[in-house]
Protein backbone atom coordinates (compact mmCIF):
# COMPACT_ATOMS: atom_id res chain seq x y z
CA UNK A 1 0.00 0.00 0.00
CA UNK A 2 1.14 3.10 -1.49
CA UNK A 3 0.58 6.18 1.85
CA UNK A 4 -0.56 8.98 -1.45
CA UNK A 5 -3.54 6.48 -1.64
CA UNK A 6 -4.76 5.63 1.31
CA UNK A 7 -6.61 7.32 4.06
CA UNK A 8 -4.36 8.18 7.07
CA UNK A 9 -5.41 11.44 8.30
CA UNK A 10 -3.28 12.19 11.25
CA UNK A 11 -2.97 14.48 13.74
CA UNK A 12 -0.33 16.89 14.98
CA UNK A 13 -2.07 17.88 18.15
CA UNK A 14 -3.71 16.04 21.00
CA UNK A 15 -7.40 16.70 21.16
CA UNK A 16 -9.10 17.91 24.50
CA UNK A 17 -11.26 15.43 25.04
CA UNK A 18 -8.85 12.58 25.21
CA UNK A 19 -7.65 11.77 28.76
CA UNK A 20 -5.97 8.49 28.28
CA UNK A 21 -2.78 7.27 26.23
CA UNK A 22 -4.63 5.12 24.22
CA UNK A 23 -7.02 7.32 23.31
CA UNK A 24 -4.99 10.24 22.37
CA UNK A 25 -3.06 7.95 20.38
CA UNK A 26 -5.88 6.24 18.81
CA UNK A 27 -7.21 9.57 17.64
CA UNK A 28 -3.77 11.43 16.98
CA UNK A 29 -3.26 8.38 14.49
CA UNK A 30 -5.82 8.19 12.44
CA UNK A 31 -7.11 5.31 13.63
CA UNK A 32 -10.90 6.58 14.64
CA UNK A 33 -13.21 9.61 14.49
CA UNK A 34 -16.01 10.34 17.21
CA UNK A 35 -19.27 10.47 15.58
CA UNK A 36 -21.25 10.66 19.22
CA UNK A 37 -20.96 10.14 22.49
CA UNK A 38 -18.63 6.91 22.77
CA UNK A 39 -19.98 6.32 18.92
CA UNK A 40 -16.88 5.98 16.83
CA UNK A 41 -16.09 5.80 13.30
CA UNK A 42 -13.10 3.10 12.22
CA UNK A 43 -10.36 4.46 9.73
CA UNK A 44 -9.08 2.36 7.96
CA UNK A 45 -5.88 2.20 9.96
CA UNK A 46 -8.13 1.21 13.24
CA UNK A 47 -10.41 -1.16 11.62
CA UNK A 48 -7.18 -3.44 10.21
CA UNK A 49 -6.30 -3.61 13.74
CA UNK A 50 -9.42 -4.74 14.77
CA UNK A 51 -9.81 -7.39 12.08
CA UNK A 52 -6.05 -8.88 12.77
CA UNK A 53 -7.79 -8.80 16.71
CA UNK A 54 -10.77 -10.30 15.47
CA UNK A 55 -8.91 -12.88 13.23
CA UNK A 56 -7.02 -13.97 16.41
CA UNK A 57 -10.35 -14.44 18.37
CA UNK A 58 -11.64 -16.72 15.44
CA UNK A 59 -8.81 -18.95 15.07
CA UNK A 60 -8.57 -19.50 18.89
CA UNK A 61 -12.22 -20.32 19.00
CA UNK A 62 -12.74 -22.43 16.72
CA UNK A 63 -9.15 -24.06 17.85
CA UNK A 64 -11.23 -25.00 20.91
CA UNK A 65 -14.20 -26.57 19.34
CA UNK A 66 -16.66 -23.67 19.52
CA UNK A 67 -18.20 -23.02 16.24
CA UNK A 68 -19.23 -19.36 14.21
CA UNK A 69 -22.54 -18.06 13.74
CA UNK A 70 -24.09 -14.80 13.40
CA UNK A 71 -27.19 -13.55 15.80
CA UNK A 72 -28.91 -10.14 14.67
CA UNK A 73 -28.12 -6.68 17.10
CA UNK A 74 -31.79 -6.48 17.36
CA UNK A 75 -33.46 -8.55 19.33
CA UNK A 76 -37.06 -9.34 20.56
CA UNK A 77 -38.10 -7.63 24.31
CA UNK A 78 -40.07 -10.73 24.97
CA UNK A 79 -37.40 -13.20 24.73
CA UNK A 80 -35.83 -10.63 27.42
CA UNK A 81 -39.47 -11.38 29.40
CA UNK A 82 -38.72 -14.59 29.75
CA UNK A 83 -35.67 -14.97 31.37
CA UNK A 84 -36.90 -12.09 33.58
CA UNK A 85 -34.26 -9.54 32.82
CA UNK A 86 -35.96 -6.98 30.24
CA UNK A 87 -36.65 -4.93 33.65
CA UNK A 88 -33.89 -5.67 35.72
CA UNK A 89 -31.53 -4.92 33.32
CA UNK A 90 -31.73 -0.68 33.64
CA UNK A 91 -31.31 2.22 31.84
CA UNK A 92 -27.77 0.67 29.58
CA UNK A 93 -30.31 -0.88 27.27
CA UNK A 94 -31.39 0.98 23.91
CA UNK A 95 -35.30 -0.15 23.64
CA UNK A 96 -36.88 0.60 20.48
CA UNK A 97 -40.26 0.42 19.42
CA UNK A 98 -40.32 -0.13 15.61
CA UNK A 99 -43.56 0.48 13.72
CA UNK A 100 -45.76 -2.34 14.29
CA UNK A 101 -45.67 -1.43 17.90
CA UNK A 102 -43.54 -4.44 18.27
CA UNK A 103 -40.79 -3.45 21.10
CA UNK A 104 -37.06 -4.55 20.23
CA UNK A 105 -34.01 -3.68 21.72
CA UNK A 106 -30.48 -3.04 20.50
CA UNK A 107 -28.13 -6.05 21.89
CA UNK A 108 -26.04 -5.28 25.03
CA UNK A 109 -25.28 -9.08 24.96
CA UNK A 110 -26.78 -12.70 23.83
CA UNK A 111 -27.75 -14.96 26.32
CA UNK A 112 -31.68 -14.89 25.53
CA UNK A 113 -31.40 -15.48 21.82
CA UNK A 114 -28.63 -17.94 21.44
CA UNK A 115 -31.01 -19.67 24.11
CA UNK A 116 -33.98 -19.72 22.01
CA UNK A 117 -31.70 -20.21 18.94
CA UNK A 118 -30.85 -23.87 20.76
CA UNK A 119 -33.98 -24.59 22.33
CA UNK A 120 -35.34 -24.14 18.57
CA UNK A 121 -33.31 -27.36 17.66
CA UNK A 122 -31.53 -29.49 20.19
CA UNK A 123 -33.26 -31.69 22.49
CA UNK A 124 -31.26 -34.54 23.26
CA UNK A 125 -27.50 -35.08 25.44
CA UNK A 126 -26.53 -37.11 22.02
CA UNK A 127 -26.23 -33.64 20.36
CA UNK A 128 -24.15 -32.32 23.12
CA UNK A 129 -21.76 -30.24 23.58
CA UNK A 130 -22.38 -27.32 21.58
CA UNK A 131 -20.07 -23.83 22.37
CA UNK A 132 -21.63 -21.34 19.64
CA UNK A 133 -20.13 -17.78 19.27
CA UNK A 134 -20.52 -14.55 16.82
CA UNK A 135 -18.62 -11.57 16.94
CA UNK A 136 -20.76 -8.74 16.57
CA UNK A 137 -21.20 -5.37 17.58
CA UNK A 138 -23.39 -4.10 20.65
CA UNK A 139 -24.50 -1.56 22.25
CA UNK A 140 -24.98 -0.14 26.20
CA UNK A 141 -26.07 3.27 26.84
CA UNK A 142 -22.83 4.61 29.11
CA UNK A 143 -24.00 6.83 31.58
CA UNK A 144 -20.48 8.37 31.25
CA UNK A 145 -18.57 7.00 27.75
CA UNK A 146 -14.71 7.96 28.19
CA UNK A 147 -11.50 6.46 27.38
CA UNK A 148 -12.16 6.05 23.59
CA UNK A 149 -12.99 2.66 22.76
CA UNK A 150 -12.20 1.57 26.42
CA UNK A 151 -15.64 2.68 27.74
CA UNK A 152 -17.72 3.63 24.54
CA UNK A 153 -21.56 2.46 23.60
CA UNK A 154 -20.94 0.71 20.72
CA UNK A 155 -18.66 -1.75 20.13
CA UNK A 156 -17.33 -4.77 18.68
CA UNK A 157 -17.50 -8.04 21.14
CA UNK A 158 -17.33 -11.76 20.65
CA UNK A 159 -19.60 -14.09 22.56
CA UNK A 160 -19.72 -17.51 22.84
CA UNK A 161 -22.31 -19.66 24.70
CA UNK A 162 -21.90 -23.39 25.54
CA UNK A 163 -24.53 -25.59 26.31
CA UNK A 164 -24.05 -29.24 27.86
CA UNK A 165 -26.18 -32.17 30.30
CA UNK A 166 -24.50 -31.52 33.80
CA UNK A 167 -22.24 -29.41 35.71
CA UNK A 168 -19.29 -31.89 34.86
CA UNK A 169 -19.30 -31.02 31.21
CA UNK A 170 -20.44 -27.37 32.22
CA UNK A 171 -17.39 -27.00 33.73
CA UNK A 172 -14.68 -28.69 31.24
CA UNK A 173 -16.87 -26.30 28.36
CA UNK A 174 -15.24 -23.16 30.72
CA UNK A 175 -11.99 -24.83 31.71
CA UNK A 176 -12.13 -24.91 27.23
CA UNK A 177 -12.52 -20.90 27.09
CA UNK A 178 -10.29 -20.40 29.82
CA UNK A 179 -7.34 -22.01 27.89
CA UNK A 180 -8.34 -20.38 25.24
CA UNK A 181 -8.90 -16.85 26.52
CA UNK A 182 -4.72 -17.50 27.60
CA UNK A 183 -3.53 -18.40 23.91
CA UNK A 184 -5.87 -15.35 22.15
CA UNK A 185 -4.35 -12.59 24.46
CA UNK A 186 -0.80 -14.22 24.25
CA UNK A 187 -1.02 -14.05 20.98
CA UNK A 188 -1.77 -10.20 20.93
CA UNK A 189 1.22 -9.89 22.80
CA UNK A 190 -0.62 -9.13 26.12
CA UNK A 191 -0.25 -10.91 29.47
CA UNK A 192 -4.07 -11.02 30.62
CA UNK A 193 -4.21 -12.58 34.00
CA UNK A 194 -7.45 -14.10 34.78
CA UNK A 195 -9.07 -12.94 38.11
CA UNK A 196 -12.23 -14.08 40.57
CA UNK A 197 -14.80 -11.56 39.61
CA UNK A 198 -18.09 -10.63 40.17
CA UNK A 199 -20.50 -11.60 37.40
CA UNK A 200 -22.78 -8.77 37.39
CA UNK A 201 -26.24 -8.62 35.36
CA UNK A 202 -24.88 -12.41 33.33
CA UNK A 203 -25.26 -14.09 36.45
CA UNK A 204 -24.22 -17.28 37.92
CA UNK A 205 -21.88 -18.20 40.66
CA UNK A 206 -18.48 -18.65 38.88
CA UNK A 207 -16.86 -16.12 37.17
CA UNK A 208 -12.99 -14.95 36.01
CA UNK A 209 -12.32 -11.39 34.29
CA UNK A 210 -9.36 -11.24 32.10
CA UNK A 211 -7.20 -8.43 33.13
CA UNK A 212 -4.30 -6.26 31.57
CA UNK A 213 -2.17 -4.51 34.48
CA UNK A 214 -2.36 -1.11 33.37
CA UNK A 215 -3.00 2.34 35.75
CA UNK A 216 -5.17 3.90 33.37
CA UNK A 217 -7.53 0.66 34.12
CA UNK A 218 -11.08 0.66 35.57
CA UNK A 219 -10.79 -0.99 38.51
CA UNK A 220 -8.39 -2.23 41.27
CA UNK A 221 -6.78 -5.69 41.06
CA UNK A 222 -4.93 -7.39 43.71
CA UNK A 223 -2.48 -10.30 42.70
CA UNK A 224 0.41 -12.63 43.79
CA UNK A 225 2.88 -11.06 41.53
CA UNK A 226 4.20 -14.46 40.38
CA UNK A 227 1.34 -15.06 38.56
CA UNK A 228 3.39 -13.04 35.83
CA UNK A 229 5.73 -15.73 35.58
CA UNK A 230 3.30 -18.28 34.80
CA UNK A 231 3.54 -20.12 30.84
CA UNK A 232 0.85 -19.41 28.64
CA UNK A 233 -0.01 -23.15 26.77
CA UNK A 234 1.14 -23.37 23.48
CA UNK A 235 -0.70 -24.90 20.04
CA UNK A 236 -0.82 -28.20 21.03
CA UNK A 237 -3.27 -28.27 23.98
CA UNK A 238 -5.80 -30.61 23.68
CA UNK A 239 -8.84 -29.50 24.69
CA UNK A 240 -10.53 -32.75 24.79
CA UNK A 241 -8.31 -33.33 27.79
CA UNK A 242 -8.56 -32.50 31.30
CA UNK A 243 -7.26 -29.37 31.52
CA UNK A 244 -7.66 -28.88 35.23
CA UNK A 245 -4.17 -28.86 35.66
CA UNK A 246 -3.54 -25.59 33.26
CA UNK A 247 -6.45 -23.70 35.49
CA UNK A 248 -5.07 -24.92 38.97
CA UNK A 249 -1.57 -23.41 37.63
CA UNK A 250 -3.30 -20.38 36.96
CA UNK A 251 -6.64 -19.93 39.64
CA UNK A 252 -3.93 -20.96 43.02
CA UNK A 253 -2.23 -17.75 43.09
CA UNK A 254 -4.38 -14.96 44.31
CA UNK A 255 -5.88 -12.95 41.78
CA UNK A 256 -9.53 -10.74 42.13
CA UNK A 257 -11.25 -7.46 41.01
CA UNK A 258 -11.64 -5.35 44.17
CA UNK A 259 -15.55 -6.42 43.70
CA UNK A 260 -14.54 -9.93 44.92
CA UNK A 261 -11.04 -9.20 47.11
CA UNK A 262 -10.69 -10.42 50.22
CA UNK A 263 -8.47 -8.93 52.21
CA UNK A 264 -7.83 -11.97 54.73
CA UNK A 265 -6.95 -14.43 52.40
CA UNK A 266 -4.90 -12.39 50.31
CA UNK A 267 -2.88 -11.30 52.99
CA UNK A 268 -2.83 -15.10 54.33
CA UNK A 269 -2.12 -16.67 50.87
CA UNK A 270 0.39 -13.79 49.19
CA UNK A 271 3.71 -13.00 50.54
CA UNK A 272 4.26 -9.20 51.31
CA UNK A 273 6.95 -9.22 48.62
CA UNK A 274 4.45 -11.32 46.28
CA UNK A 275 1.61 -8.25 46.65
CA UNK A 276 0.73 -6.79 44.07
CA UNK A 277 -1.54 -3.97 44.35
CA UNK A 278 -2.30 -1.71 40.92
CA UNK A 279 -5.17 -1.32 38.31
CA UNK A 280 -6.29 -3.41 35.42
CA UNK A 281 -8.22 -3.16 32.13
CA UNK A 282 -10.61 -5.78 31.48
CA UNK A 283 -10.40 -7.58 28.15
CA UNK A 284 -12.27 -10.70 28.71
CA UNK A 285 -14.76 -12.32 31.12
CA UNK A 286 -16.08 -16.00 31.38
CA UNK A 287 -18.98 -17.08 33.20
CA UNK A 288 -20.45 -20.40 34.26
CA UNK A 289 -24.22 -20.16 35.47
CA UNK A 290 -25.78 -23.00 35.01
CA UNK A 291 -30.00 -23.16 34.45
CA UNK A 292 -30.15 -19.31 34.81
CA UNK A 293 -31.42 -18.89 31.58
CA UNK A 294 -32.33 -22.15 30.18
CA UNK A 295 -34.59 -23.36 33.11
CA UNK A 296 -37.10 -20.21 32.69
CA UNK A 297 -36.96 -20.20 28.87
CA UNK A 298 -37.20 -24.47 28.82
CA UNK A 299 -34.51 -25.26 27.15
CA UNK A 300 -35.03 -28.54 27.77
CA UNK A 301 -31.96 -31.46 27.56
CA UNK A 302 -33.40 -35.18 27.42
CA UNK A 303 -30.64 -36.95 29.08
CA UNK A 304 -29.28 -41.02 28.84
CA UNK A 305 -32.18 -41.61 31.39
CA UNK A 306 -35.00 -39.87 28.78
CA UNK A 307 -35.43 -37.78 31.92
CA UNK A 308 -35.73 -34.10 30.42
CA UNK A 309 -33.37 -31.08 32.47
CA UNK A 310 -32.46 -27.83 32.13
CA UNK A 311 -29.16 -27.56 29.51
CA UNK A 312 -25.97 -26.16 31.44
CA UNK A 313 -25.15 -22.58 30.14
CA UNK A 314 -22.08 -20.49 30.36
CA UNK A 315 -21.21 -17.74 28.06
CA UNK A 316 -17.51 -16.18 27.20
CA UNK A 317 -16.88 -12.79 26.07
CA UNK A 318 -14.05 -10.68 24.69
CA UNK A 319 -14.07 -7.30 24.07
CA UNK A 320 -12.65 -7.11 19.78
CA UNK A 321 -12.83 -3.07 19.81
CA UNK A 322 -11.34 -2.64 23.72
CA UNK A 323 -8.80 -4.55 23.05
CA UNK A 324 -6.67 -2.11 20.81
CA UNK A 325 -7.08 0.61 23.47
CA UNK A 326 -5.47 -2.29 26.05
CA UNK A 327 -2.79 -3.03 23.87
CA UNK A 328 -1.82 0.77 23.31
CA UNK A 329 -1.73 1.36 27.25
CA UNK A 330 0.57 -1.92 27.45
CA UNK A 331 2.98 -0.91 24.47
CA UNK A 332 3.31 2.64 23.34
CA UNK A 333 6.12 5.15 24.29
CA UNK A 334 6.50 8.78 24.00
CA UNK A 335 6.45 9.16 20.35
CA UNK A 336 3.50 6.92 19.84
CA UNK A 337 2.38 3.54 19.43
CA UNK A 338 4.35 0.75 19.75
CA UNK A 339 2.53 -2.58 17.77
CA UNK A 340 2.96 -6.68 18.74
CA UNK A 341 3.69 -7.88 14.95
CA UNK A 342 0.74 -9.87 15.33
CA UNK A 343 -1.81 -7.54 15.26
CA UNK A 344 0.12 -4.37 13.61
CA UNK A 345 -1.70 -2.78 10.62
CA UNK A 346 0.76 -2.75 8.54
CA UNK A 347 4.11 -5.03 9.52
CA UNK A 348 6.57 -2.61 7.49
CA UNK A 349 6.74 1.01 6.48
CA UNK A 350 8.93 2.32 3.89
CA UNK A 351 10.59 5.43 4.06
CA UNK A 352 11.12 7.10 0.91
CA UNK A 353 13.30 10.15 1.72
CA UNK A 354 13.60 11.73 -1.90
CA UNK A 355 10.20 11.05 -3.79
CA UNK A 356 10.82 11.38 -7.80
CA UNK A 357 14.56 10.73 -7.33
CA UNK A 358 14.65 7.70 -10.00
CA UNK A 359 16.91 5.06 -8.08
CA UNK A 360 15.06 5.87 -4.65
CA UNK A 361 11.65 5.23 -6.28
CA UNK A 362 12.91 2.04 -7.73
CA UNK A 363 14.42 0.80 -4.83
CA UNK A 364 11.52 1.77 -2.81
CA UNK A 365 9.38 -0.28 -5.53
CA UNK A 366 11.47 -3.09 -5.09
CA UNK A 367 11.51 -3.19 -1.19
CA UNK A 368 7.84 -2.71 -1.38
CA UNK A 369 6.69 -5.48 -4.15
CA UNK A 370 9.45 -8.25 -2.50
CA UNK A 371 7.51 -7.49 0.76
CA UNK A 372 3.92 -7.32 -0.52
CA UNK A 373 5.17 -10.85 -2.44
CA UNK A 374 6.33 -12.03 0.93
CA UNK A 375 2.84 -11.48 3.07
CA UNK A 376 4.63 -8.95 4.97
CA UNK A 377 1.80 -5.88 4.11
CA UNK A 378 3.80 -3.16 3.26
CA UNK A 379 3.27 0.52 3.87
CA UNK A 380 5.37 3.03 1.38
CA UNK A 381 5.11 6.82 2.08
CA UNK A 382 5.60 7.86 -0.95
CA UNK A 383 4.46 11.38 -0.36
CA UNK A 384 6.04 15.17 -0.43
CA UNK A 385 6.10 15.42 2.95
CA UNK A 386 9.57 16.57 5.16
CA UNK A 387 11.48 13.57 6.17
CA UNK A 388 11.09 14.55 10.11
CA UNK A 389 7.39 14.63 9.22
CA UNK A 390 7.56 11.12 7.67
CA UNK A 391 9.67 9.79 10.56
CA UNK A 392 7.22 10.89 13.58
CA UNK A 393 4.40 9.45 11.72
CA UNK A 394 5.88 6.10 11.48
CA UNK A 395 6.71 6.17 14.80
CA UNK A 396 3.34 7.45 16.09
CA UNK A 397 1.14 4.79 13.78
CA UNK A 398 4.02 2.09 15.26
CA UNK A 399 4.39 -0.16 12.46
CA UNK A 400 6.87 -3.00 13.72
CA UNK A 401 9.72 -2.46 11.26
CA UNK A 402 10.70 0.67 9.29
CA UNK A 403 12.87 0.57 6.08
CA UNK A 404 14.13 4.24 5.48
CA UNK A 405 15.66 5.06 1.64
CA UNK A 406 17.46 7.70 0.92
CA UNK A 407 19.95 9.05 -2.31
CA UNK A 408 23.01 8.71 -0.40
CA UNK A 409 22.25 5.10 1.08
CA UNK A 410 21.06 4.26 -2.87
CA UNK A 411 24.67 5.79 -3.71
CA UNK A 412 26.66 3.79 -1.04
CA UNK A 413 24.47 0.58 -1.92
CA UNK A 414 22.29 0.62 1.64
CA UNK A 415 19.36 1.18 3.53
CA UNK A 416 18.78 1.77 7.11
CA UNK A 417 16.25 -0.60 9.11
CA UNK A 418 14.50 0.13 12.60
CA UNK A 419 12.56 -1.74 14.99
CA UNK A 420 9.98 0.07 16.59
CA UNK A 421 10.12 -1.76 19.91
CA UNK A 422 13.81 -0.72 20.93
CA UNK A 423 14.67 2.10 18.64
CA UNK A 424 17.91 -0.35 17.32
CA UNK A 425 19.15 0.48 13.76
CA UNK A 426 20.60 -1.27 11.14
CA UNK A 427 22.59 -0.20 8.14
CA UNK A 428 23.10 -2.51 5.80
CA UNK A 429 21.86 -3.23 1.33
CA UNK A 430 18.81 -3.56 1.11
CA UNK A 431 18.93 -7.51 0.06
CA UNK A 432 20.23 -8.18 3.45
CA UNK A 433 17.49 -5.66 5.11
CA UNK A 434 14.96 -7.90 3.10
CA UNK A 435 16.01 -10.83 4.37
CA UNK A 436 15.84 -9.69 7.92
CA UNK A 437 12.33 -8.92 7.29
CA UNK A 438 11.64 -12.39 5.82
CA UNK A 439 10.97 -11.33 2.47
Amino acid sequence: MRLSRFFLPVLKETPSEAQIVSHRLMLRAGMIRQEAAGIYAWLPLGFRVLKKIEQIVREEMDRAGAIEMLMPTLQLADLWRESGRYDAYGPEMLRITDRHDRELLYGPTNEEMITEVFRASVRSYKDLPKNLYHIQWKFRDEQRPRFGVMRGREFLMKDAYSFDIDEAAARHSYNQMFVAYLRTFGRMGLKAIPMRAETGPIGGDLSHEFIVLAETGESAVFCDRRVLNLPIPDASVDYGSDLSAIINEWTNLYAATEDVHEVARYERETAPDDRLETRGIEVGQVFYFGDKYSKPMKAMIAGPDGVERPAQMGSYGVGVSRLLGAIIEASHDENGIIWPEAVAPFGVGIVNLKPGDEAVDAACAKAHDALEAAGKEPLLDDTDNRAGGKFATMDLIGLPWQLVIGPKGVADGVVELKRRAGGERQTLPLEDALKVLGA
